[in-house]
Protein backbone atom coordinates (compact mmCIF):
# COMPACT_ATOMS: atom_id res chain seq x y z
CA UNK A 1 0.00 0.00 0.00
CA UNK A 2 1.62 3.24 -1.26
CA UNK A 3 -0.77 6.21 -0.26
CA UNK A 4 1.08 10.12 -0.32
CA UNK A 5 -1.23 12.18 2.15
CA UNK A 6 -2.26 15.71 1.12
CA UNK A 7 -0.34 17.94 3.89
CA UNK A 8 -3.91 19.03 5.15
CA UNK A 9 -5.41 15.70 5.44
CA UNK A 10 -7.55 14.76 8.88
CA UNK A 11 -9.89 11.82 9.47
CA UNK A 12 -13.55 12.12 8.49
CA UNK A 13 -16.34 10.61 9.74
CA UNK A 14 -17.49 11.44 6.63
CA UNK A 15 -15.64 8.89 4.60
CA UNK A 16 -14.79 5.21 4.67
CA UNK A 17 -13.91 4.16 7.81
CA UNK A 18 -10.29 2.80 7.99
CA UNK A 19 -9.98 3.59 3.88
CA UNK A 20 -6.34 3.84 2.61
CA UNK A 21 -5.92 7.09 3.44
CA UNK A 22 -7.09 7.05 7.23
CA UNK A 23 -4.55 4.26 7.31
CA UNK A 24 -1.78 5.64 5.98
CA UNK A 25 -2.19 8.74 8.53
CA UNK A 26 -2.91 6.87 11.82
CA UNK A 27 0.58 4.69 10.17
CA UNK A 28 1.97 7.94 9.89
CA UNK A 29 0.92 9.28 13.44
CA UNK A 30 2.03 6.12 14.90
CA UNK A 31 5.64 6.22 13.17
CA UNK A 32 6.45 9.69 14.10
CA UNK A 33 5.39 8.87 17.52
CA UNK A 34 7.64 6.25 17.76
CA UNK A 35 10.12 7.73 16.47
CA UNK A 36 9.84 11.14 18.87
CA UNK A 37 9.56 8.13 21.63
CA UNK A 38 13.08 6.34 20.39
CA UNK A 39 14.71 9.93 20.25
CA UNK A 40 14.06 10.69 23.72
CA UNK A 41 15.23 7.51 25.05
CA UNK A 42 18.33 7.91 23.35
CA UNK A 43 18.52 10.61 25.14
CA UNK A 44 17.83 9.23 28.77
CA UNK A 45 20.33 6.35 27.76
CA UNK A 46 23.34 9.23 26.98
CA UNK A 47 22.21 11.10 30.11
CA UNK A 48 21.96 7.89 32.32
CA UNK A 49 25.49 6.69 31.17
CA UNK A 50 27.33 9.97 31.85
CA UNK A 51 26.60 9.67 35.50
CA UNK A 52 28.74 8.17 37.59
CA UNK A 53 29.43 11.60 39.63
CA UNK A 54 29.94 11.21 43.14
CA UNK A 55 28.59 13.92 44.62
CA UNK A 56 29.92 14.44 48.14
CA UNK A 57 26.92 16.13 49.69
CA UNK A 58 24.72 13.44 50.73
CA UNK A 59 21.69 15.56 49.18
CA UNK A 60 22.99 16.02 46.08
CA UNK A 61 23.61 12.49 45.62
CA UNK A 62 19.73 11.54 46.71
CA UNK A 63 18.96 14.14 44.31
CA UNK A 64 20.98 12.37 41.36
CA UNK A 65 19.34 8.71 42.32
CA UNK A 66 16.13 10.39 42.06
CA UNK A 67 16.72 11.68 39.03
CA UNK A 68 17.82 8.81 37.63
CA UNK A 69 15.15 6.57 39.05
CA UNK A 70 12.89 8.64 37.23
CA UNK A 71 14.33 8.86 33.85
CA UNK A 72 14.91 5.02 34.36
CA UNK A 73 10.75 4.67 34.86
CA UNK A 74 10.56 7.17 32.21
CA UNK A 75 12.36 4.90 29.85
CA UNK A 76 10.33 2.04 30.43
CA UNK A 77 7.08 3.25 30.32
CA UNK A 78 8.46 4.83 26.44
CA UNK A 79 9.83 1.06 26.14
CA UNK A 80 6.70 0.09 26.56
CA UNK A 81 4.56 2.56 24.59
CA UNK A 82 7.08 1.46 21.69
CA UNK A 83 5.68 -2.21 22.27
CA UNK A 84 1.91 -0.98 21.75
CA UNK A 85 3.17 1.12 19.11
CA UNK A 86 4.49 -2.04 17.09
CA UNK A 87 1.21 -3.35 18.16
CA UNK A 88 -0.88 -0.85 16.51
CA UNK A 89 1.26 -1.15 13.05
CA UNK A 90 0.90 -4.96 12.84
CA UNK A 91 -2.90 -4.27 13.48
CA UNK A 92 -2.58 -1.65 10.14
CA UNK A 93 -1.12 -4.32 8.28
CA UNK A 94 -3.63 -7.14 9.32
CA UNK A 95 -6.39 -4.83 8.69
CA UNK A 96 -7.97 -4.93 12.27
CA UNK A 97 -6.68 -1.47 13.31
CA UNK A 98 -9.01 1.28 14.57
CA UNK A 99 -11.77 -1.58 15.67
CA UNK A 100 -12.82 -2.47 19.15
CA UNK A 101 -11.13 -5.84 20.41
CA UNK A 102 -14.39 -6.54 22.38
CA UNK A 103 -17.24 -5.29 19.90
CA UNK A 104 -15.49 -4.84 16.55
CA UNK A 105 -17.35 -1.99 16.02
CA UNK A 106 -15.36 0.90 14.95
CA UNK A 107 -13.14 2.98 16.99
CA UNK A 108 -14.12 6.90 16.86
CA UNK A 109 -11.72 8.51 14.64
CA UNK A 110 -11.22 11.32 18.14
CA UNK A 111 -10.49 8.66 20.58
CA UNK A 112 -7.74 7.36 17.84
CA UNK A 113 -6.49 11.08 17.16
CA UNK A 114 -6.33 11.19 21.17
CA UNK A 115 -4.58 7.73 21.67
CA UNK A 116 -4.00 5.70 18.14
CA UNK A 117 -2.89 2.59 19.93
CA UNK A 118 -6.23 2.13 21.41
CA UNK A 119 -7.89 -1.06 20.96
CA UNK A 120 -11.05 -0.58 22.40
CA UNK A 121 -13.94 1.67 21.87
CA UNK A 122 -14.71 4.18 24.90
CA UNK A 123 -18.07 2.25 25.75
CA UNK A 124 -16.10 -1.19 25.76
CA UNK A 125 -12.94 0.75 27.99
CA UNK A 126 -15.39 2.00 30.43
CA UNK A 127 -16.79 -1.29 31.04
CA UNK A 128 -13.38 -2.56 31.10
CA UNK A 129 -12.57 -0.45 33.87
CA UNK A 130 -16.04 -1.29 35.73
CA UNK A 131 -14.81 -4.81 35.80
CA UNK A 132 -10.96 -4.04 36.69
CA UNK A 133 -12.72 -1.93 39.50
CA UNK A 134 -15.25 -4.21 40.99
CA UNK A 135 -12.33 -6.76 41.07
CA UNK A 136 -9.93 -4.85 42.77
CA UNK A 137 -12.44 -4.26 45.62
CA UNK A 138 -13.06 -8.24 46.23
Amino acid sequence: MNVTLPPDYKPSPKEEFMNPMMLEYFRQKLLDWKTELLKESNETLEHLQEGGVLEPDIADRASIETDRALELRTRDRARKLIAKIDEALERINDGSYGYCEDTHEPISIPRLEARPIATLSIDAQERHERMEKTHRDD
